[in-house]
């Protein structure tokens, strides 16, 4: 961002107006308020920018987003701000009325030339507002559109005003940039000087050289983050805009910008689609030869005939003419217009039948031997002559004598609609004003009211089964719509297909796009301690778009919140040291609260919001719920399948009463389950596991090693939650009590900060440490009973907590957990052997790491007892098996 220095020499030298530095300076001034968290509705996500060091939020991925990517690597834009304020534009409605609206513009921006306000839409959403209300949104004489009334209010403030319409994104460049943004967000370039001048030398000998064969002559000795490093910090050129990185054998490379003038290939003539390979050639193709015209004529298997407009025909060999239009040198294309869909010959032969094909092959045999096969029933003459007669005239009109062949018996009968014209549009506007109606009638009550209104109007009235016939004929996401709603009407929408090349929706490598989700497992839960039962236990998934892996999970009996987000997130850094660039979640609360868009914004992830009441936008994660309860959870005992239809469901059944499974074992399953199941298994969508999709995806896009963030307590601080209230008193002598319990540190000894409110942080794995922010810096606090939960692995303890937590909310509301019970149940007895096996796997952990194989979980406390004591038998005493540290939740 621009300092007040270099900000008033920009006004000085752009000679702006009074009133104009005033929109600027308030516009800076008020950005401040929407750095994180607040701002406007209808936000669909936020990103971090690194030009202007704010979250820029934005409403569509397709188009702000794209402007948003376009201003970041535009050296002519200084700053940027979303929704800066709203303006009056005044016009006339198509019926001239004067209209007065107040309109916020999407971004406001200063560039070195000017600044205004700038409005990204789409070009169909364009269209349409230009047919409403020609007015306001309209094309210039060049073919761009132009906002008129915005364009008024902003020259008399001496800025200006842009309509810019997503017909201008490349969206090659945008793919690029998102492929890149690891590397243009490091402040450490990974590039040796070696390397650099290995790349320059194989470059400046072969300019254009591709991208996929520079990776192959450099495999031993430059990595491919070298490489794109290199890229991205313009020290080797690629046109960004040309071909997609994520396609290395389409990515020419140059030494410098200037290498590439020789390469660029000459325009087309207007109404040609360029293409750029022979493979594709087709007879009536128009080629552009050293500024001639030439039309190909035939294609053989080693020539191509071609013919000029002056009559001039010419043979040129494949492989001649494939290299000239690598060269450049020829460019070719299908005339506009040019549309085989639409060919009499294909239609008719689309909408033969089986049969009809079948008949006209006989017949096309038969005329071809101009007589009866003695194999075959003979036909007379007279039909052979019409056959024949129908061949030539079809081969006349259309060019192909096999289209009039084919028999026309399939149309025969009197398909006309038998009911009077009256009585049809009577039974329609029953069916969409009275069937299809939130009353939710019958069809035989809605057909009873249309006989009746026919009665009264003296019209025939239609049967039941006509009735029942129109119906199913009507659009069954208008019918369903209508009758149930719209989250009803969703499953019958059409699949949108994008058309048209935009970003890979599930990105081009691994980290690149990952999705958060919720779901409440269909189980029931029982306490490990008594086996009184604790309810259903919520799962929270983080998992990569484009190898389909689950990169965290965290499962707890609390219902989704900010600290389900948090805690996952900090997962899938113990895991895999980094975190996703793109975020996708849905519109829950607890996705934008302020902590975790400050742990977003701290380490630059976008987040992008799903649109509501839409699962498909979320299928990664909700494929994957489908296969963990299909798989895995519905085959455990206490499933809730049986729950469907609860009015069926006897107390033999009633997976209350069958509950056996308890948190920790079900968490050590469902991570075997996804480690070594799902991990490995084929997926129909990638052609190999998740697996291998992650690790070849690392192998080719880098490893990006500039991304990992350290699991160290800077982090640890940003993803802890806070309590309800988010600040606590400091209690002179006690601390402050976080959770029921109370937490100290020599910090409060400072009389200034006795009774003062300060933010804390607990840990939900550790309830023996939390943090508060005592005079500007976090400082560590330790619990009443720290001596007690000293040496327990966070899992243990997360898991003990968690259970006893449940189980006393299930008894009473006004229960409070208090130090003392807490440490009681963790020396006990009882809590000793749930915990014991937990204990043995974390010492077994730092040793072989052999523990987790084939163990089966007990159907019952005595099988856990018996596994207990076989444990104890051959094992050390369990003081001396209690680890100092370990593991964060265990291998998942």
């Amino acid at each position: 961002m621009l300092n007040p220095e270099e900000l008033s020499a920009w006004y000085k030298e752009l000679n702006l107006s009074r009133r104009a530095r005033g929109v600027i300076d308030h516009v800076r001034s008020s950005e401040p308020a929407r750095r994180v968290g607040g701002g406007r509705r209808n936000v669909s996500g936020c990103y971090p920018s690194r030009k202007m060091g704010v979250m820029i939020q934005f409403e569509s991925h397709r188009v702000e987003l794209a402007g948003i990517y376009e201003m970041e690597h535009d050296d002519s834009v200084l700053e940027y701000y979303d929704q800066s304020g709203s303006i009056k534009l005044d016009y006339l409605s198509a019926g001239g009325r004067r209209l007065g609206v107040i309109h916020t513009p999407d971004f406001f921006v200063l560039r070195k030339e000017a600044a205004g306000w700038e409005e990204w839409k789409t070009e169909d959403e364009l269209v349409r507002l230009a047919q409403k209300n020609p007015n306001r949104y309209r094309l210039d004489a060049e073919g761009r559109w132009c906002c008129p009334p915005g364009e008024k209010h902003a020259t008399e403030l001496g800025l200006y005003y842009g309509v810019r319409s997503s017909r201008e994104i490349n969206w090659t460049f945008q793919r690029n940039l998102q492929f890149l943004e690891d590397y243009f967000r490091s402040e450490e370039s990974p590039v040796s000087d070696d390397a650099l001048e290995r790349v320059l030398a194989l470059v400046t000998a072969a300019p254009g050289l591709p991208l996929e064969s520079l990776f192959r002559a450099t495999q031993d000795m430059v990595t491919r983050d070298e490489i794109y490093a290199m890229i991205a910090g313009d020290k080797v050129y690629v046109d960004l805009r040309a071909s997609p990185l994520a396609e290395p054998s389409r990515v020419a490379v140059f030494a410098r910008r200037l290498s590439q003038a020789g390469f660029e290939q000459r325009a087309l003539p207007r109404g040609l689609l360029p293409r750029t390979s022979v493979g594709h050639l087709n007879v009536g193709s128009v080629l552009t030869w050293d500024s001639a015209t030439w039309k190909v004529i035939n294609i053989g298997q080693s020539m191509v005939s071609l013919l000029r407009d002056d009559r001039t025909l010419t043979e040129v060999p494949t492989g001649v003419l494939e290299g000239l239009v690598k060269e450049g040198r020829v460019s070719w294309s299908q005339p506009v217009g040019f549309d085989d869909d639409n060919s009499p010959t294909l239609k008719n032969l689309a909408e033969a039948s089986v049969n009809a094909l079948r008949m006209a092959n006989r017949r096309a045999e038969l005329v071809r031997e101009n007589q009866s096969s003695p194999l075959r029933k003979p036909v007379s003459s007279r039909t052979l002559r019409r056959w024949k007669a129908g061949y030539r005239q079809a081969q006349a009109s259309y060019g192909n004598g096999f289209v009039g062949l084919l028999p026309h018996t399939e149309r025969r009968g009197n398909r006309t609609a038998r009911l009077p014209v009256p009585t049809q549009t009577l039974m329609q506007r029953f069916i969409t004003e009275d069937y299809e109606s939130a009353k939710q009638k019958s069809k035989f009550t809605s057909w009873i009211s249309l006989k009746l209104a026919c009665e009264r109007e003296g019209l025939v009235a239609p049967s039941y089964r006509t009735f029942r016939l129109a119906i199913a004929h009507r659009p069954p996401h208008e019918r369903v719509l209508k009758r149930q709603g719209r989250r009803a009407a969703y499953a019958h929408e059409a699949f949108y297909w994008y058309l048209e090349q935009t970003t890979p929706r599930h990105g081009d490598r691994p980290f690149e796009i990952a999705h958060i989700d919720h779901t409440q497992l269909d189980v029931e839960l029982v306490s490990s301690d008594t086996g009184s039962n604790l309810g259903r236990p919520w799962m929270t998934l983080c998992t990569d778009a484009f190898s389909r892996r689950i990169l965290a999970v965290y499962v707890t009996f609390d219902a989704p919140s900010y600290r389900s987000c948090m805690m996952v997130m900090r997962e899938c850094v113990r895991r895999h040291a980094r975190l996703p660039q793109i975020l996708v979640v849905d519109n829950g609360a607890e996705f934008r609260s302020t902590y975790f868009e400050t742990l977003l914004a701290r380490y630059e992830c976008i987040r992008k919001t799903r649109p509501p009441a839409a699962p498909r936008f979320g299928s990664v994660c909700e494929r994957i719920f489908g296969v963990a309860n299909s798989r895995f959870i519905h085959n455990l005992r206490g499933n809730t399948q049986v729950m469907r239809c609860a009015r069926q469901v006897t107390a033999a059944v009633n997976p209350k009463n069958l509950a056996v499974w308890n948190l920790p074992d079900l968490c050590e399953h469902l991570a075997e389950f996804a480690d070594e199941v799902y991990d490995t298994t084929l997926h129909p969508s990638l052609g190999q596991s998740p697996r291998e999709t992650f690790e070849r995806g690392f192998a080719i896009t880098g490893c990006r090693l500039q991304q990992v963030i350290p699991y160290n307590r800077e982090f640890l601080v940003l993803t802890l939650p806070a309590p309800k209230r988010g600040t606590v008193r400091i209690q002179a002598g006690r601390g402050v009590k976080v959770n029921y319990l109370y937490y100290w540190s020599e910090a409060f000894r400072n009389p200034e900060v006795e009774g003062a409110p300060v933010a804390v942080r607990y840990e939900p794995f550790d309830v023996g440490t939390a943090y508060a922010f005592v005079g500007g810096q976090w400082v560590e606090c330790h619990s009443e009973l720290f001596t007690t939960f000293r040496g327990r692995s966070e899992r243990e303890l997360m898991l003990a907590s968690k259970e006893l937590l449940k189980r006393y909310q299930n008894y009473s509301r006004q229960f409070h957990v208090n130090a003392r019970r807490l440490a009681e149940f963790l020396q006990s007895v009882e809590a000793q052997e749930v915990l014991l096996v937990q204990r043995l796997r974390d010492r077994e952990g730092k040793g072989t790491g052999t523990m987790r194989a084939n163990r089966i979980a007990p159907e019952n406390s005595r099988d856990q007892e018996e596994l207990t004591a076989e444990a104890s038998r051959n094992c050390a005493p369990v003081s001396d098996v209690i680890p100092e540290s370990t593991e964060i939740y265990g291998e998942f």
